[in-house]
């Protein structure tokens, strides 16, 4: 078994760098942008609320479930793995409850 801990510090490492990096940089970006005039208020969004956000992360463990679902009724059938049944049915479900989802988001979207 491969040992987990070593790679989530490596992990943990590397990503600290890089957040730390990235706030330097938005710093410095935005310092540069009031010493030129400009407004930094251009990085902050406005309120926007993404009505559907609930919809997606509904119809994606929804499809997840039905997948572990699917996936042990096919596991029991059939002569398929358990593992690869539930592997690949959570993948294709999920798959395609994301794809309803923008199928979904772009109708509504484009009746405004």
């Amino acid at each position: 078994m491969i040992d987990i801990t070593a790679i989530a510090i490596v992990g943990i490492i590397f990503s600290t760098i890089y957040g730390l990096f990235f706030l330097f940089v938005r710093r410095r970006e935005r310092l540069t942008m009031m010493e030129r005039g400009y407004d930094p208020k251009v990085f902050y969004n406005e309120h926007t609320t993404d009505r559907f956000s609930s919809l997606k992360y509904g119809m994606l463990f929804i499809g997840v479930g039905a997948g572990i679902l699917i996936g042990n009724i096919l596991s029991v059938m059939t002569s398929i793995d358990k593992e690869t049944a539930l592997f690949s049915m959570v993948l294709l479900l999920g798959g395609v409850a994301l794809t309803l989802n923008y199928v979904i988001e772009k109708k509504e979207k484009s009746a405004k």
